[in-house]
């Protein structure tokens, strides 16, 4: 089972208090014509395996995939969905064998079980520790705010974030605007959130799970006994500047969800697929990763089925990017040195029982935060510090932004109380996380200012501005967060460009001028 709590995001084991109410481009498959593909293995399909998803890439033209189909189904599988613009089919099949078959057909490029335990009826999982405000923490914080020289949320003098990218002075000349879209990728987002329903975008929301896009109404948000996740990190993009409690980072933006982690609490790959392309063809500007694609924190590209997995998402994430949309994704709360040659994964298969192994992370990625053309995200904390979890690497992180840290290590300003980020949860509540995924969504909701302001950039423009924007962040002293005389993490790279802050910290300030 995956925990969001040691993936993308932290919340520190502390009693939990109470909750406010509400009224406080794959390129395209050639036309050119297929070789006659092989036929379907002669023996009969084994059916009495468990039961598998799978994705299969096709490379060719639409005979070569409807060809493929027919293959897939003597196999023993069943179609699920064929994206046929990406050449991308979900399948899933109860033949043991299945991958290993459908690998031998001509016109596939590659097919992989998207995970390692069967596909079961849904189940209820906890996160663990998520800090709900208290009242007494909410009431010292509107006091506060009435105080302010410039009207704020009640909430937002707690938001240490906001003007550590200047994002509150970035208010000052616009809250962003409503003809551009965020559409978070997550465990779903409770639209019904006061904070989040004046900015909500039911058209571009859905539910991918499975694979398939369902836009029943209502259908993108986290039910009650799942994760909070995904409300949590659209509030920090874009909660409504309202008079009611905290304020996002583009506040009058609009907002989508688009629910991709099963009851279970993984997300898998036909589903992170599903939501790429939903994403793309409903008007996403700007898509929020904040997970890695289960069950394999870093999928080798040597290893049949992991390499499929890495092939699909990445033509998902282009037919994105050629579509005008630009994805962020967080680095990962690990602490791990991604430039490194070796990394010890550890939790991989996280659907079944993980074993121990050692990978290089440039032939083994985490997808889709190490893919090309993905904004990856590094976690500072209140003293501009790498925060104490954060993965980081030069050449892989491309700019840093809050995640927060613990108050230990990195105690924000007063009247901020809490070195983590406050932010919106299910049923009008608010509560503090920090991780990685709290980055990811100050950056995006900086990206929103940026295609605010500057409506006709293209995705590759938005991402130079973003990174020459930045505010250049050296590596510093050695990084020793926990004082304790060991060094905790090596930065490499110079003021412009390091392991740790990438090109720097996103600057909300620039991006509107």
């Amino acid at each position: 089972m995956a925990h969001l709590g040691n993936r993308r995001s932290r919340a520190l084991a502390i009693p939990v208090g109470l909750a406010l109410t509400a009224s406080l481009g794959f390129l395209p498959m050639t036309s050119a014509t297929a070789a006659p593909l092989e036929d379907a293995p002669a023996a009969a399909p084994a059916a009495d395996g468990p039961k598998l998803s799978y994705v299969v890439n096709v490379d060719g033209g639409s005979s070569t995939a409807a060809a493929v189909k027919k293959a897939i189904a003597k196999a023993g599988g069943t179609i699920v969905i064929s994206y046929d613009r990406i050449g991308v089919i979900v399948v899933t099949s109860q033949n043991p064998e299945f991958g290993k078959q459908i690998r031998e057909v001509r016109g596939v490029q590659s097919a992989g079980a998207t995970r390692t335990a069967p596909i079961k009826a849904a189940s209820t999982t906890d996160e663990g520790a998520t800090q709900r405000l208290s009242a007494a923490e909410a009431q010292a914080a509107a006091k506060t705010a009435k105080k302010a020289a410039v009207a704020q949320d009640p909430l937002e003098p707690l938001l240490w974030a906001l003007p550590a990218i200047r994002a509150d002075k970035a208010h000052q000349k616009t809250l962003g605007s409503k003809k551009v879209n965020v559409t978070v990728i997550d465990t779903g987002v409770d639209d019904t959130h006061p904070d989040l329903a004046p900015n909500f975008d039911a058209k571009g929301s859905a539910s991918c799970v499975g694979g398939k896009a369902d836009s029943t109404a209502g259908v993108w948000r986290p039910k009650a006994d799942e994760s909070d996740h995904g409300t949590h990190v659209a509030g920090t993009i874009a909660a409504a500047k309202n008079g009611l409690g905290v304020t996002g980072v583009a506040p009058n933006v609009r907002l989508s969800g688009i629910k991709v982690a099963d009851s279970s609490g993984e997300f898998y790959t036909e589903a992170v697929v599903c939501a790429f392309v939903y994403a793309a063809e409903h008007g996403a500007d700007v898509t929020n990763n904040s997970y890695f694609t289960d069950p394999w924190m870093f999928n080798c590209k040597d290893d049949p089925d992991q390499g499929a997995l890495v092939e699909a998402v990445d033509r998902a994430q282009r037919f994105a990017w050629k579509k005008g949309t630009i994805s962020v994704a967080s680095a990962g709360n690990s602490n791990y040195d991604l430039d490194s040659k070796e990394i010890v994964d550890a939790s991989s298969p996280n659907d079944g029982t993980p074993g121990s192994r050692t990978i290089d992370p440039k032939k083994c990625l985490d997808i889709p935060m190490q893919l090309d053309d993905v904004v990856t995200v590094s976690a500072t904390g209140a003293k501009n510090l790498k925060s104490s979890y954060s993965s980081y690497g030069k050449g892989v992180v491309d700019v840093a932004a809050p995640g927060g840290d613990r108050t230990a290590y990195q105690e924000p300003e007063g009247p901020a109380v809490d070195g983590r980020i406050l932010s919106t949860l299910p049923g009008g509540g608010y509560g503090y996380k920090n991780g990685t995924s709290m980055a990811a969504p100050h950056v995006s909701g900086v990206l929103a200012l940026l295609k605010s302001t500057h409506p006709d950039a293209t995705p590759a423009q938005l991402e130079r501005m973003l990174t020459s924007q930045a505010e250049s962040t050296a590596c510093g002293e050695p990084y020793d967060i926990d004082k304790d005389g060991k060094i905790d993490a090596v930065c490499k790279g110079g003021v412009n460009d390091n392991g740790f802050y990438g090109a720097g910290i996103v600057d909300a300030l620039r991006a509107v001028r």
